[in-house]
């Protein structure tokens, strides 16, 4: 890994960042500014998490909201936690009662997609294990912005453009008028450079931090939720929300070439990393050509359709997670990986749209965090009154009672988000994370390939041309992606095509430790900045 943060052997859309005394990068200015100034004021790198993702709710609603999922890995004290602040389905919700109205699969807007929303619980369990500061106190900047107002900075403003024409298409009914209400103003959503308020989500955001946000699940918060579920027959109910509670962890890792990689068990697809890794550690990728784009593009296909195939809540998989990680499996799987591509299949291990942020303080803690509402603002619903957009996590339910993450009620989906950390000998390196739903594995595999074996410093790692397999042997790639190694992918068998939706691609942000220098990268395919310290 090139610790050498001035010294660039690619062209680099920006450089890498240095501090000591604390660190925040995230994808949004003004959130990144916040989470420091929270370090400056006595808090640490948790207290500064917290402020920067209560923040982006309000500053970046197109990627997140007071009524998504959030999960964290946490380096405090020489050691290391996981926090699953996912959702389960509501009581009330089954195969059977979205049958009967015709569902064959599971809705992507209105209320059939609404799980139980995780954040405000993972802000409460994060600040009262880790933080220094009170909530009221971290959530300042989040509700001056809301209440006093911001400037819209520009792909928060193509995004909420985007994100308008594509609801104002698909969502029909009297219950989605509170969004528009909420996120537009005389049918028009903001211009770039416009100041931005909603004065409801910063009463919510001061109602969360007076009562350590336990009003979203106990309180008038969680009776306004209620009420509008009831009105329009939808499923989550107060009893839902008084069951919740945000999870405790122990993360999962591997070991590649001498570094751990951390990443969060299931329910999360952080499992599809290390299992692409576990495959690559059967190679030696020394050259950043296209022989090892091929290998890891086909580890990649070859770890996310077992994925898909076996990874939903933890208490219903059949298969011990150990089980998909062992050195055995990863080898069985690297043996299929030829030099030509190939149709993936899932194996049998049993035979042997999101923000993210990462924070570091000068007392070594380090969190990386990451919450969504998922495709944008979610499932179009917004809680009137509060500001708070519903997300639709639950979409990713299948409703085949056969498959491994069939709804059922109480139980958690497959989620995309998630949230990663590199270590090497028992010490930590850094937070890392690429959002962007089924391309974050993708992403994660990417940086850390890109720092490891290309020996790249954060911000190439981030800088470099991606690419996305979509299925098969299709694969997308970055405008920028070298044109060499694209027609020599394609004599490899496939099918790859360049794409102008640079969004598609993830965004991502990283903080690595080296001794007492912090070194961050931050994501050109978003307004994001690194605030150091």
């Amino acid at each position: 890994m090139n610790f050498d943060a001035l010294k660039y052997r690619y062209p680099s859309r920006r450089m890498v960042v240095l501090g000591n005394n604390g660190m925040v990068a995230t994808s949004q200015a003004l959130a990144a500014q916040a989470g420091l100034d929270i370090l400056k004021k006595g808090g640490n790198a948790i207290d500064a998490a917290i402020a920067t993702a209560a923040c982006l709710t309000v500053v970046e609603p197109t990627s997140n909201g007071v009524g998504g999922d959030a999960f964290a890995i946490v380096w405090e004290k020489d050691k290391i936690y996981g926090l699953n602040s996912s959702g389960f389905a509501p009581q009330g919700l089954s195969i059977d009662k979205l049958k009967d109205k015709g569902h064959r699969k599971m809705p992507i807007y209105g209320f059939e997609p609404i799980t139980v929303p995780g954040i405000p619980y993972a802000w409460r369990e994060l600040s009262k294990r880790f933080g220094k500061l009170e909530l009221k106190d971290v959530f300042k900047p989040a509700i001056n912005y809301a209440i006093e107002g911001f400037p819209v900075s520009p792909v928060v403003s193509k995004n909420w453009g985007k994100g308008f024409e594509k609801y104002l298409s698909e969502l029909k009914g009297e219950e989605f008028d509170s969004f528009f209400k909420t996120f537009t103003r005389d049918g028009q959503t903001p211009k770039p450079g416009e100041i931005w308020k909603n004065e409801d989500l910063g009463n919510t955001l001061l109602e969360l931090a007076e009562t350590d946000c336990l009003s979203f699940y106990e309180g008038d918060i969680g009776e306004k939720i209620d009420k509008f579920s009831k009105k329009f027959d939808g499923y989550i109910r107060k009893k839902d929300l008084l069951e919740y509670k945000a999870e405790w962890v122990e993360p999962i890792s591997i070991n590649y070439r001498g570094y751990d990689v951390w990443e969060l068990p299931p329910n999360t697809h952080g499992l599809v990393v290390l299992m692409a890794l576990n495959i690559l550690n059967n190679f030696q990728l020394s050259y950043e050509d296209s022989l090892s784009y091929h290998v890891i593009v086909e580890a990649m296909k070859l770890a996310y359709v077992d994925g898909l195939k076996y990874i939903t809540d933890a208490n219903k998989m059949e298969i011990p997670i150990e089980k998909f990680l062992s050195k055995e499996y990863g080898s069985e799987r690297a043996k299929l990986i030829t030099k030509d591509a190939i149709h993936p299949h899932y194996g049998n291990p049993d035979l042997g749209g999101t923000v993210y942020l990462a924070a570091a303080d000068g007392e070594g803690n380090m969190i990386s965090y990451i919450q969504s509402n998922y495709m944008g603002f979610g499932s179009g619903l917004v809680v009137p009154g509060t500001g708070i957009s519903l997300h639709n996590r639950g979409c990713t339910f299948s409703l085949n009672p056969n498959d491994a993450n069939c709804l059922e009620p109480g139980k958690k989906t497959y989620h995309t988000i998630i949230p990663g950390f590199l270590g090497k000998d028992k010490e930590a390196i850094g937070p890392f994370g690429v959002m962007g739903a089924y391309m974050q594995p993708q992403g994660h595999v990417q940086v850390v390939t890109n720092l490891i074996d290309f020996n790249h410093n954060p911000q190439e790692a981030l800088d470099r041309p991606r690419w996305q397999w979509i299925e098969d042997k299709k694969v997308l790639v970055e405008p920028d992606f070298p044109l060499n190694i694209k027609e020599e992918l394609i004599k490899f068998g496939h099918e790859v095509e360049y794409s102008d939706d640079v969004g598609s691609f993830g965004r991502g942000q990283i903080i690595l430790k080296n001794g007492r220098t912090l070194m961050g990268g931050t994501e050109p395919r978003a307004d994001g900045i690194v605030a150091p310290w």
